[in-house]
């Protein structure tokens, strides 16, 4: 098969092998601008392949549809046959979750989500998790009479609000998660980032922000031990500092340290957006793949802004100290996490190094 010279913005397949069985390529495009049709191979990567029609499609159209009587026995086999080269690629693999937004809301999406990290965990690839749990937290705040406060997007944690955070995170919705993980048939071990001093933290700068962590180190041994038991670590981002000061830790930053420090293969993020998107209200402009150049390049002309910005150099670091592959998905689309490991085209953004 010929091979396409490599460009800053070439598809590398979810950062698969290279290998003509894999999947087809992606593309750093927004979908509008790709120029490919149904059932015409696309136009760049040197394994060729098909892609998608590039229509655009509504952040609240349907894009599932449960496998019932409506799905043929063939296109079954095929869905199975599309998903066993990621299987065989990523067997053994880590990969590091993010869990946060709407699907940590509704109770249907996070059984979607559960029963997806179960099976992922079934067949060999090996999950970690982190959870935040904002809303939950403004919920038990209101209860007690604390008014929610933020700075630069991030909450302000005094005293009191720390205590409420601490215990929300790592206790109520923390053995929720492994409550229902262990339901569904997997075997789930919830943590905190101060368990065998699994995240280290420092008081960040911003002292507005009161007992906000910045993560100066991650030993990864714990959670390393219990994934090699065939185990799903559930880790909530409460840190301490090397005085035993809780702290608050974005846990966007606690997966992309984590990520790095095992070496994993990929860090999802589960937003409330589709991904990186070159107009945000339109979903046909969502950007399939992206390499860290073109990424920085996208946050210069401000294309990518707001609150896409933290969570776009978090995956760009922790590519930086080892990722093979950051993704953004959109957790309130049902079963994300499979279409984004699984199939070819994915759901989201897909940042590599090049």
């Amino acid at each position: 098969m010929a091979t396409v010279k490599a460009t800053a913005t070439v598809s590398r397949a979810k950062a698969h092998s290279f290998r003509s069985s894999a999947p087809p390529l992606r593309t750093s495009q927004p979908l509008s601008a790709r120029g490919c049709t149904p059932g015409r191979a696309a136009p760049e990567g040197p394994r060729g392949g098909f892609c998608t029609a590039p229509r655009a499609v509504s952040p609240t159209e349907p894009t599932y549809a449960p496998l019932g009587k409506s799905v043929s026995a063939f296109d079954r086999v095929q869905i199975l046959a599309e998903a066993l080269p990621y299987l065989q690629r990523f067997a053994d693999k880590t990969i590091v979750v993010k869990y946060g937004g709407a699907a940590m809301k509704d109770p249907t999406l996070k059984a979607r989500v559960v029963s997806d990290v179960v099976l992922l965990s079934c067949v060999g690839i090996r999950i970690v998790m982190i959870h935040g749990g904002g809303p939950e937290i403004n919920k038990w705040l209101d209860k007690v009479g604390i008014e929610p406060k933020f700075h630069n997007g991030l909450r302000v944690t005094d005293e009191a609000t720390m205590e409420i955070v601490e215990a929300v995170l790592a206790g109520k919705v923390n053995k929720s998660i492994v409550s229902l993980i262990n339901k569904a048939g997997g075997k789930a071990v919830g943590l905190c980032g101060k368990d065998a001093n699994i995240i280290s933290a420092r008081q960040t700068s911003d002292k507005e922000l009161g007992f906000v962590g910045d993560v100066t180190g991650v030993d990864p041994s714990l959670i390393r031990a219990i994934v090699e038991n065939n185990s799903i670590p559930v880790i909530a981002s409460v840190a301490s500092d090397e005085n035993g000061q809780s702290l608050n830790v974005n846990a966007d930053i606690a997966a992309g340290e984590i990520a790095a420090s095992l070496g994993a293969e990929k860090l999802i993020l589960m937003t409330d957006v589709p991904g990186v998107m070159e107009d945000k209200d339109d979903v046909g402009t969502l950007y399939k793949e992206l390499d860290i150049q073109t990424t920085r390049g996208l946050i210069d002309k401000e294309v990518i802004a707001g609150g896409m910005i933290p969570k776009v150099q978090c995956c760009v670091r922790s590519i930086a100290q080892g990722v093979q592959a950051a993704h953004i998905i959109d957790g309130r689309q049902p079963h994300s996490l499979l279409q984004e490991i699984l199939t070819d085209e994915g759901v989201g953004t897909m940042i590599t190094e090049t």
